[in-house]
């Protein structure tokens, strides 16, 4: 069990998404001991919310709790009808926690209007997992907790890829399609960290743009990936304006990534540690309430800088190199974002032992920034 850095609210009902196997359940546990539980995933529960929502009522009537929990609430969304009226006329406390918002963002979904908070549990952190932390291990298997207690962290993942990602898409009604779809994750995990080209993977994958399209949007609500948009507020140089593309966790990107003889294994370990710092960022972002806009920035002629966090008060510009050295051509992206955002402050991790400072520009290396996001990200 790891600490994590997420803070629960102490007395307003919430929604706590994230993709399965972040651990969820287990923080819910542990930090709501005395709460009435009621678990989706189970046939007997499921089937009877399912087929009375009311019934929720009916089983809290009587019981002695300070909170109740709904896991998977996206599996019986009607159940929110029921919900926001106990929140309403007898002032229950809610946990509802769902690893999928693709029937939540369907229409006439009750999202409770405000009276639920929402928080994201992302894989561990480099902080969270302290002593534990091992980076060259995070860039093989990713950050999922299960991983640190499996024997066989890749028969986990393997696992995991068949079993959620496949599974949702024989729910949304294409089980004729799972060859296509096969063949869409191996393509789209080469655009790991990369501006992506839908028409281009949609070749690649001899899959239809339409069909293509959904496959993302099926990922990003099963919240294993999202996209990244280009930076281009009062731009001063032209701009690209396709977004890129990540697997939220550097293990399920590993597991879906195809490796063959003519593959660069230094291509994938760079696609894998900015994998983890997008992760770390994220949940860092989350659980501390910082509330920065992710973008990356690239203009047209190629110059690019991996991450942007665009705050209230600041704006920090963030590249990510592995190697143990720094070239002057590391900079370059830095600098000149650096000359059109002065006020901004801009980082360079990579993977040496030196802290150092050039041109306006922080760097260090990449293990001690990631045990500091918190400091750097103020």
């Amino acid at each position: 069990m790891y600490s994590r850095l997420l803070v629960p609210p102490a007395q307003k009902s919430f929604f706590l998404f994230g993709p399965r196997g972040t651990g969820k359940t287990t923080w819910v546990k542990q930090n709501f001991p005395k709460a009435l539980y009621y678990d989706l995933l189970d046939p007997e529960i499921y089937h009877d919310f399912l087929a009375n929502p009311q019934n929720l009522e009916t089983y809290t009537e009587k019981e002695k709790f300070d909170w109740v929990v709904i896991d998977e609430i996206q599996l019986v969304p009607e159940l929110l009808n029921v919900v926001h009226r106990l929140i309403e006329s007898k002032h229950y406390k809610f946990i509802l926690t769902g690893s999928s918002a693709r029937k939540l963002r369907r229409g006439g979904i009750n999202l409770l209007a405000g009276r639920a908070l929402t928080y994201f549990m992302h894989p561990l952190t480099a902080i969270e997992l302290g002593k534990d932390f091992n980076l060259e291990k995070m860039l093989e298997f990713g950050a999922l907790p299960s991983v640190f207690s499996e024997d066989d962290p890749q028969k986990y993942l393997s696992s995991y890829v068949k079993t959620h990602l496949y599974e949702e898409v024989q729910q949304e009604g294409m089980t004729r399609s799972l060859s296509a779809f096969a063949r869409f994750l191996e393509t789209a995990s080469f655009s790991q960290g990369s501006v992506l080209n839908v028409s281009e993977v949609a070749r690649e994958a001899m899959v239809e743009r339409k069909v293509v399209e959904n496959y993302f949007t099926i990922l990003e609500d099963l919240l294993v990936a999202v996209q990244i948009p280009v930076f281009t507020k009062r731009a001063k140089r032209k701009m690209i304006v396709h977004n890129k593309f990540y697997f939220i966790d550097a293990g399920i990107y590993r597991t879906i990534r195809p490796m063959g003889p003519f593959d660069n294994p230094s291509g994938v370990s760079g696609g894998a540690l900015e994998t983890i710092f997008l992760q770390n960022l994220r949940a860092v972002n989350d659980y501390l309430d910082l509330r920065y806009k992710l973008f990356y920035y690239r203009t047209t002629t190629g110059v690019e800088v991996d991450f942007v966090l665009y705050g209230e008060k600041e704006i920090i510009a963030i590249e990510i190199k592995g190697s143990n050295k720094i070239a002057r051509s590391d900079l370059r992206g830095l600098r000149a974002f650096l000359s059109d955002y002065p006020m901004a402050k801009g980082y360079l991790f990579y993977g040496g032992n030196h802290k150092m400072y050039k041109n306006g520009i922080e760097i260090w290396p990449v293990k001690e920034a990631l045990l500091n996001l918190p400091k750097i990200l103020g």
